[in-house]
């Protein structure tokens, strides 16, 4: 018997990737439902050579059995039916930020921290997607250094803010005087340091969802973070410079060799002959790409490295349905 699969918000950036993804992973699904708001309820998606229509998201839809719920509509949506579907006994695969840091709900990387889904049942979050690429390459250094501290800038592409912001970007480069909408400066030509709201802090959203959740995947909140997450003029692909401290000394090559041999994570670290990743050359694959990978020069218990990663399938996507894969290889 194949899967029965929702999908809530099946019309958006991240719900039409899950739609994609799930077509190239030849999961066996016999049914496959996609929900959304009255907007956008009647419309055609095409999912493996047939048209699938587009159904109203409602409380009654919800309490339906399904073996797998897929969420990509936002936190005040999942806010309400992903609990109302969890209640009805449904496992769901929340994509928003509401339930990341809920106590007893799972947040998860599958090549992390798959283990915790054993016999569970009931809502799962998939973190954010700056998080998700860099935990992929924290843990297993974590695992054999010791973490203490964690410096990280990011330069996040436009499609993590959806649709509307790649528009924005694609008509600021046809006329540099296209208006911003999407964000509180022009996107074009510009770096904006300014991902979701300003905290009280000083930190912003986007930077205190870095902290708290790699302490939380990582189950260690002694480790340090401190993120600096900035919007840059890409479309697809987030990259990141970050900085570690490690309790042990650290040995470049054996780092090297750690990050090869771990799962969904590809080393490309030959910078003399023009060999680290980038946004561009990553676009479109559901690997972990790392790079620059030095030590620090006045401390050997620390090194810094260039993350990359495709946000919408790595960071968004591809990991909530590895989630599921994971959840199935378990039964």
């Amino acid at each position: 018997m194949g899967l029965t699969i929702g999908l809530v918000g099946a019309t958006g950036a991240v719900g039409a990737k899950m739609l994609e993804i799930l077509e190239e992973r030849k999961l066996s699904i016999d049914t496959l439902r996609v929900f959304a708001s009255q907007r956008s309820a009647g419309k055609k998606l095409e999912y493996n050579n047939k048209e699938i229509v587009v159904e109203l998201l409602t409380e009654e839809v919800m309490k339906e059995k399904y073996d797998y719920l897929l969420f990509s509509a936002g936190g005040s949506v999942s806010a309400k039916y992903a609990e109302i579907a969890a209640e009805a006994g449904n496992i769901v695969i929340d994509n928003s930020s509401y339930w990341r840091m809920k106590e007893g709900i799972p947040l998860v990387v599958p090549e992390v921290n798959a283990h915790i889904l054993k016999n569970y049942r009931g809502i799962i979050s998939n973190p954010n997607c700056s998080t998700i690429q860099m935990v992929m390459t924290l843990a297993p250094l974590h695992r054999r250094y010791k973490l203490k501290k964690v410096v990280v800038s990011t330069y996040q592409a436009v499609s993590g803010s959806g649709h509307n912001a790649i528009v924005e970007l694609e008509n600021q480069i046809k006329d540099p005087n296209y208006p911003n909408k999407v964000y509180p400066k022009k996107i074009f030509g510009n770096c904006i340091p300014h991902i979701d709201t300003f905290e009280d802090n000083g930190f912003t959203r986007e930077e205190l969802k870095m902290i708290y959740e790699t302490q939380k995947i990582l189950e260690d909140s002694t480790i340090e973070i401190n993120a600096t997450t900035v919007r840059v003029p890409v479309f697809y692909g987030h990259s990141e410079s970050v900085y570690l401290e490690f309790e042990e000394k650290v040995d470049v090559n054996e780092v090297r060799d750690i990050l090869s041999n771990a799962s969904g994570i590809v080393v490309q670290d030959n910078p003399v002959n023009n060999e680290y990743p980038t946004p561009l050359e990553t676009a479109n694959t559901d690997e972990t790409y790392v790079g620059r990978i030095r030590k620090d020069l006045y401390n050997d218990r620390a090194l810094s490295l260039w993350i990359v990663a495709d946000n919408l399938r790595k960071g968004a996507a591809t990991n909530a349905i590895q989630i599921m894969e994971a959840m199935e290889a378990m039964k």
